[in-house]
């Protein structure tokens, strides 16, 4: 008997969950099914330019794991792009996390938002906080808002 999958770690829930070609009803479309975790390999390998070691790591994976998911994700991405098929994120095996910071140590985890967990593992201060997380380009600015 197979052994269940471990919950991966995830630190992005997107917002948006369904992607298509423009100027083709849904109707004639295929689907492909991108899983969170998936999602959570491309942006941590793709958009953060993370190695795969810092990225199992981040997931609470394997790094083999980790190569798997990525290079399913890419798969189905580049099957969506070149087949004209839209993209459904939705499903799979994961857990998500809230990425911390401790404001005494500087000290930076992640602990499933779930958990209760009221102290820096490192320095054990109650003075932590989430982590902001970068989100598109620019930090939220548009190009032209930007002097040159």
């Amino acid at each position: 008997m197979a052994r269940p999958p471990k919950w991966r770690h995830v630190e992005f829930i997107p917002d948006i969950t369904y992607f298509k070609p423009a100027g083709v009803p849904l109707r004639q479309l295929d689907e492909v099914v991108l899983t969170v975790e998936e999602l959570e390999a491309l942006r941590l390998k793709d958009l953060e330019g993370l190695e795969q070691e810092p990225c199992a790591e981040r997931m609470n994976i394997s790094r083999p794991t980790f190569v798997r998911i990525i290079n399913s994700a890419r798969t189905k991405v580049a099957e969506a792009l070149v087949q004209g098929k839209a993209i459904r994120i939705e499903g799979g095996t994961y857990q998500f996390v809230r990425p911390l910071k401790c404001w005494d140590c500087g000290n930076e985890w992640s602990q499933p938002q779930d958990e209760t967990n009221k102290e820096c593992p490192k320095c054990h201060s109650t003075n932590w906080a989430p982590k902001r997380m970068q989100r598109g380009r620019c930090h939220g600015h548009n190009r032209q808002d930007i002097p040159d």
